[in-house]
């Protein structure tokens, strides 16, 4: 069973039931879209990198159909990432919202959707984030919440400062939050970053950079909205997120 979600007039869009049409596979990403495994400029992959070839697993029940999670699993303010602690944190209060879709441009209701990023200051709540600027108390940097029927997503955070990382002489990262997201299915998994329009180190970060399709990269950069922005309260930036969609037969590898 569908339903029909009407965005704009003469577009209407359905809703998947999350258990009544279960794909029966979902489809890989074109090369390019996301960052190879080993990309020397990111001196670390050089370490992590598989030496052997991928071997893919079959598209089995287990990934076409977990995981299954609900909103009580997720506490009403967890995605208020400024009124976790006593006070304020310190910094620019942003609302950042969006939707979720796969790869057909359905809306994805029940997804879970988590995020990690460092302080206004440019520091993560971490024990091996010691490089000199200020902790704040006020602020973990951690959020999560599930998308609503519409495939709806917000968080209320503070915009996070670039930060110096040491992959190279004066290597400094963009102004980014993390995103996690499990989809309809485990073959949906997704982990990624979100930035901030017409950041300057760009052109300098090899980790945006890895993603040689300049169109993939541009979709990693958030929309600043006016319209979203809340007066005297916090601007606004959105950003959509497309999952890997259904596939119309199970994937086999050449022999």
């Amino acid at each position: 069973m569908t339903e029909e979600l009407q965005t704009d007039p003469g577009e209407v869009r359905q809703i998947y039931d999350p258990v009544a049409e279960t794909p029966t596979s979902y489809l890989r990403e074109p090369e390019g879209v996301h960052p190879p495994l080993d990309y020397p400029p990111y001196k670390s992959t050089s370490l992590r990198h598989p030496k052997q070839p991928l071997v893919y697993l079959p598209q089995t029940i287990t990934e076409i159909t977990g995981p299954r999670l609900g909103s009580p699993e997720v506490g009403e303010t967890d995605n208020d990432l400024t009124v976790q602690h006593g006070g304020e944190p310190l910094g620019e209060r942003i609302i950042v919202s969006g939707r979720v879709f796969d790869t057909e441009g359905k809306p994805l209701r029940g997804t879970l959707v988590e995020i990690w990023q460092a302080n206004s200051a440019g520091r993560y709540k971490h024990r091996w984030d010691r490089w000199p600027a200020p902790l704040d108390p006020n602020f973990s940097g951690a959020g999560r919440c599930v998308t609503d029927d519409e495939g709806r997503y917000q968080f209320t955070t503070i915009k996070p400062g670039p930060y110096p990382w040491g992959n190279h002489y004066n290597a400094w990262r963009p102004a980014h939050i993390h995103f996690s997201l499990l989809g309809r299915a485990f073959t949906q998994r997704l982990v990624t970053q979100m930035y901030f329009p017409g950041d300057p180190f760009f052109p300098y970060d090899p980790i945006f950079n890895s993603v040689r399709d300049a169109t993939a990269r541009e979709r990693m950069i958030s929309s600043f909205s006016i319209h979203g922005t809340v007066p005297n309260w916090a601007q606004a930036f959105e950003w959509d997120i497309y999952l890997r969609g259904p596939g119309a037969t199970p994937f086999e590898e050449a022999h």
